[in-house]
């Protein structure tokens, strides 16, 4: 069937301001400016909100709602897809199990970290999540990723063509339009400008802030601030009950992109010690407000950032951080340049017209 509609799964507008969520927000705002009139469809749940304001892609909202579980996708989202016959375009690891169609893999986390499902419910997820990484591997019409790196891992992992597989990269959000919260600071009056140290993401074990609750312990005339939101279940690492312990470190919970900024923009140094990531997004918000970044040397980080970072061994947290601070590192401006949103966009708008099924 030539020329079919393709429809976006729409579950990124019902959940929390995360990575993945800001990729398909920012990227479907993109789009719109690019495709034709028609060609694209955002499909919504009924407890959608901030709904987008939209040129080219028509807005339906269904009258199911979606939650943590998967339901939207494979039967509400799946239902409607199958009745007007489109390509479904699923942006979260996960798609329609009769309509893979196209669907973005940002890692495979729980394929290549086995071990960090313990609990009933973590191994339920992991069993769940690898078998959509495989299903839409193996399935799908069209896999985006967001690094290199990340293809490598799908590539080795499913033994699928790497020329089924497009690297599109993330983005960075528009820091620079964000107006600085600083009344963050009267919350928490003992950070002191360019004396303490900020990490940002999901407070789950492959943030490794184990490597920040040892070098906090030992180094106790340094400050950290920890934001995030925890995970349920093993994800959670056990270190956080050791963090809140520490008097020099902050638990500064989920924070608004505007407490983010003035944090970002007053720090010493933005800290980010993963031991895996798909792209890592938070080190690149750190630069775009002018902080320096250290991260770790693990899976795509070095690929992403290059001369652009301080790095450190995710295994070793008796480093000095000022002199490694002192270490010259490149400007950050050509990773701006390089990555977007509107050019992650771009390179996926330039893939789909290559799908002979549909006309955008």
């Amino acid at each position: 069937m030539k020329n079919r509609i393709i429809a976006i799964n729409g579950e990124a507008w019902c959940r929390n301001l995360t990575g993945i969520e800001r990729f398909t927000i920012e990227v479907v705002t993109y789009l719109d400016k690019m495709v034709k009139k028609g060609s694209m469809e955002l499909v919504l749940p009924a407890n959608a909100k901030n709904l987008p304001e939209l040129q080219n892609i028509k807005i339906v909202k269904l009258d199911k709602e979606a939650h943590f579980f998967p339901r939207w996708t494979v039967i509400d989202f799946q239902k409607y897809a199958l009745k007007k016959k489109a390509i479904t375009f699923n942006f979260a690891n996960t798609c329609p199990l009769f309509s893979p169609n196209i669907t973005v893999l940002h890692d495979i986390y729980c394929q290549l970290y086995k071990n960090d499902f313990k609990s009933r419910k973590d191994k339920l997820i992991r069993l769940y999540s690898t078998f959509m990484y495989r299903w839409v591997a193996k399935h799908a019409i069209k896999v985006f990723t967001v690094s290199e790196y990340t293809k490598k891992t799908i590539v080795d992992a499913y033994h699928v063509k790497p020329d089924k597989i497009d690297v599109v990269y993330d983005g960075v959000s528009q820091y620079n339009e964000i107006k600085a919260d600083n009344s963050i600071f009267e919350r928490f009056p003992e950070l002191k400008e360019k004396a303490f140290y900020f990490t940002l993401g999901s407070l789950s074990n492959r943030k490794n802030l184990k490597w920040i609750a040892k070098h906090a312990e030992k180094y106790q005339n340094e400050t950290f601030v920890i934001s995030g939101k925890s995970l349920i279940g093993s994800l959670v690492p056990e270190e956080l009950k050791k963090l809140a312990t520490l008097p020099n470190v902050i638990m500064a919970g989920y924070l608004q992109d505007a407490e983010v900024k003035a944090l970002f923009t007053k720090a010493k140094a933005f800290i980010f010690p993963s031991y895996f990531e798909g792209f890592g997004i938070p080190p690149l918000e750190a630069l775009s407000c002018g902080c320096p970044v250290i991260i770790s040397n693990s899976s795509c980080l070095p690929e992403i950032y290059g001369n652009c970072a301080h790095y450190i061994d995710p295994d070793k947290s008796d480093i000095n951080l000022d002199e490694l601070l002192k270490e010259p590192v490149e400007n950050a401006d050509k990773l701006f340049e390089k990555y977007s949103f509107e050019k992650s966009a771009e390179r996926i708008y330039e893939s789909l017209k290559k799908i002979d099924v549909i006309d955008i």
